[in-house]
């Protein structure tokens, strides 16, 4: 079992190797379930947006061609539900 310290702002710190257990990268996010006992179940938050979502946000704001890099982070957004 793996021990990790708190610091005094409340922050814990995931070892790389439980992050790759989870299959997370940088950037991802993580959701935690509170079970009784006070014990947490960790896992890999995924994203749950839909492509309606993801053209309905965009629609009519593009006044100018986007690049490839512009288009992969509009992607990810709207996949990941950001407004």
């Amino acid at each position: 079992m793996t021990s990790l310290a708190v610091t005094m702002k409340g922050q814990v710190t995931l070892k790389r190797d439980l992050l790759q257990h989870l299959g997370i990268k940088p950037g991802e996010r993580i959701e935690f379930d509170k079970l009784p006992g006070g014990e947490l179940r960790v896992k890999a938050a995924r994203p749950t947006g839909t492509i309606d979502k993801f053209i309905g946000r965009h629609a009519g704001k593009i006044k100018k061609p986007l690049t490839i890099s512009e288009m992969n982070e509009i992607a990810a957004s709207g996949w990941a539900g950001e407004e």
